[in-house]
């Protein structure tokens, strides 16, 4: 009697060890989800993106923006000087 209780203490105990590590898993990937939410769901909806077959990255509106966003016009720039007359 003493040996099956003995052993039935073992595998208890090696069962609420398993538990308790998944459960330190599960937490920790919470923790990291949650941590690092902004950078994961950019980083999830890239890999949606080049995962669709349909997609096409010269479609990308953002792509197109430029990357000097003043604009050249051919009027001169307006003048706030005014003509000072020297006696």
């Amino acid at each position: 009697m003493h040996s099956t209780l003995f052993e039935y203490y073992q595998r208890m105990g090696a069962i609420t060890s398993a538990v308790i590590a998944v459960v330190a898993v599960v937490l920790g990937w919470i923790t990291i989800e949650i941590a690092c939410k902004p950078c994961l769901e950019r980083g999830r909806e890239a890999i949606d993106r080049n995962l669709n077959p349909d997609y096409d990255p010269d479609e990308d509106a953002a792509i197109r923006a430029p990357l000097n966003p003043t604009t050249v016009s051919d009027q001169p720039p307006p003048t706030t000087s005014s003509v000072v007359k020297a006696v």
